[in-house]
């Protein structure tokens, strides 16, 4: 069934609804029972509450591995220049890259933003010169890897729960650590299977996760807490930004002083807006988007950003039109949820194929002119 943009009047989250997010964005994988009482209902209406936001997709759960390997995965934000009239093709062709976690449509010197996550810096390069500049439609591309990331959207909270729900759940439950993971050092097939069960639904059951992974409970529940303890696993729970009370996201590189960076960056993601704070390679070495609650409100937040450390420049800006993606969620107009795309690393065939013939020529002198 083609896909309808669903009226949007009369549409608002209430005060529960608002408490209900919070409350799974601190424990997402906490029983009903205790979740209806960190926001004062029963267990029937915290899961029938959740049914009817997830069903107009208002607000989700996802999950997804910090990162598999010896080495965490490389973070990149890649900015995208598009023929005029090409940025909707663009970004349909793009959207189900496993490896974008988001892709916004922006304002400013560029149309879309990409953060993505690759292996190495030889993914990076294949990715860029070999799928991304060579769709029709892409003119220019612009990457920084991002070399430290002090804050990332999963650790954003709604914060709308009284002290005494607070109370009922306990933060080091899943999604209660940093937010960014550390990832596990190597993976077993099992792992693998549980990886895509709890992408699919990061709620499951142990008991439903080892029917379904041919295991058994006792054997899950040590890798969910096995997991736990090592954050290898990331759970986000979102809200679609238009009804969230923070409609607006604004991206803003910056400048700050080799001395003074890494004062900034430890206090950057105690501010209530913040949603990303990462330090880049390039010209402008620092990233930071926040949600605001209004436009009118950029001007002022850079001004507290600028009293409170004024060593740091903003060099440029972006207000995020369409979050097209959003922590591997693909997104209408409004923010709301349309499907999942589960995050992987990238693979392509025809690219790697394309990167291996390249190898072969550039191994081959090539004769001087005479």
């Amino acid at each position: 069934m083609a896909y309808r943009v669903p009226e949007t009047a009369g549409e608002a989250l209430d005060e529960l609804d608002h408490q209900l997010v919070t409350a799974l964005q601190t424990a997402p994988r906490a029983r009903w029972e205790r979740i209806g009482a960190a926001i004062g209902v029963d267990a029937t209406t915290a899961a029938r509450r959740w049914r009817r936001l997830t069903d107009a997709g208002h607000a989700w759960l996802s999950c997804h591995p910090a990162g598999i390997g010896p080495t965490p995965p490389l973070v990149a934000v890649v900015e995208v220049d598009c023929v005029a009239g090409a940025l909707h093709e663009v970004a349909a062709a793009i959207v189900d890259d496993p490896h974008l976690i988001t892709v916004d449509h922006v304002t400013g010197s560029r149309d879309l933003v990409l953060t993505a996550v690759f292996p190495d810096q030889a993914a990076l390069a294949r990715y860029l010169g070999l799928r991304l500049g060579a769709l029709p439609g892409v003119a220019a591309t612009r990457s920084q890897v991002a070399s430290a990331v002090h804050a990332v959207g999963s650790r954003w909270r709604l914060d709308r729960l009284a002290p005494g729900g607070r109370d009922v759940l306990d933060e080091t439950a899943p999604g209660g650590g940093s937010g960014i993971g550390r990832g596990l050092s190597s993976a077993d097939p099992l792992d693998l299977r549980l990886f895509s069960l709890l992408a699919e639904d990061c709620r499951m059951p142990a008991a439903d996760l080892a029917e379904r992974a041919g295991a058994s409970p006792s054997t899950v529940r040590r890798r969910l807490e096995r997991y736990q303890r090592e954050e290898a696993l990331v759970y986000r729970c979102e809200v679609a930004r238009s009804l969230s009370g923070w409609p607006v996201s604004v991206t803003l590189w910056g400048v700050a002083p080799p001395d003074a960076a890494a004062r900034i960056t430890a206090q950057l993601p105690t501010q209530r807006e913040t949603r990303l704070c990462a330090t880049l390679s390039g010209p402008h070495n620092l990233l930071l988007t926040v949600w605001l609650r209004s436009v009118q409100d950029i001007p002022a937040f850079e001004a507290r950003l600028y009293a409170r450390f004024p060593e740091l420049t903003v060099t440029d800006r972006a207000v995020t039109l369409w979050p097209l993606k959003l922590a591997g969620q693909v997104l209408d107009p409004r923010g709301r949820r349309i499907r999942g795309v589960p995050v992987d690393f990238w693979h392509d065939p025809a690219a790697e194929r394309a990167e291996a013939d390249l190898v072969r020529r550039l191994s081959v002198p090539r004769r001087p002119v005479p």
